[in-house]
């Protein structure tokens, strides 16, 4: 009898330290999805301004060579101060590349989103009893090595889209995660806490 209600203390604790991983990667998969979007717009918006002084670059030069003298000096000094600025704009984009990098936060949340399948995998084995606590112990401690690669690989995260992923959560403490919040994450039969009705 003790020896039963120690292996299910074991089993719980494990299935706790599972749950804690699993919120954890929910929130970092969706935080690198929100990065995506954001270096998404970010890239559309440059893109946007590119045309747009390319343009009225192209115009003011155009009116250059086409006008009057005194339209001509007026359109070569506009046109040079707008490429001037698409310049930097261009040499911005080569160095801090925003597409580029929404290609690698979607990676990311992407392999994340793979850690987020088997987590839950593990979960439902142990919960439905198909899964010993060894063999579960080793598949978490595969998943942590996986883990350490797929972050050491990531690139960093903003604060804002941090503070997307966050968007919604009763409760903002970084990192933790209480059971309705990680329920909301969960197929109904793996929930733990309890629906309340009125």
């Amino acid at each position: 009898m003790e020896q039963t209600s120690q292996a299910r203390n074991d089993v719980n604790a494990l299935e706790a330290q599972v749950r804690e991983c699993f919120g954890r990667v929910v929130y970092s998969t969706k935080t690198h999805e929100k990065c995506a979007d954001r270096c998404m717009q970010k890239l559309g918006r440059i893109k946007f301004w590119q045309i747009v002084l390319s343009a009225l670059t192209t115009g003011g030069l155009i009116t250059a060579v086409l006008g009057s003298k005194e339209l001509s000096y007026a359109a070569t000094v506009v046109s040079a101060i707008l490429s001037t600025i698409l310049l930097a704009l261009n040499t911005y984009t080569k160095d801090a590349d925003p597409g580029q990098q929404a290609e690698k936060h979607k990676k990311t949340a992407s392999e994340l989103w793979d850690m987020r399948e088997s987590y839950l995998s593990i979960l439902t084995d142990l919960h439905d009893g198909h899964m010993d606590l060894a063999s579960a112990r080793r598949r978490r401690d595969d998943l942590q090595a996986r883990l350490v690669t797929i972050y050491a690989n990531a690139p960093r995260t903003s604060s804002e889209a941090y503070a997307d992923a966050s968007h919604g959560l009763k409760d903002k403490e970084e990192l933790t995660f209480s059971d309705k919040e990680i329920d909301a994450f969960l197929p109904a039969v793996l929930r733990r806490a309890q629906d309340e009705t009125p």
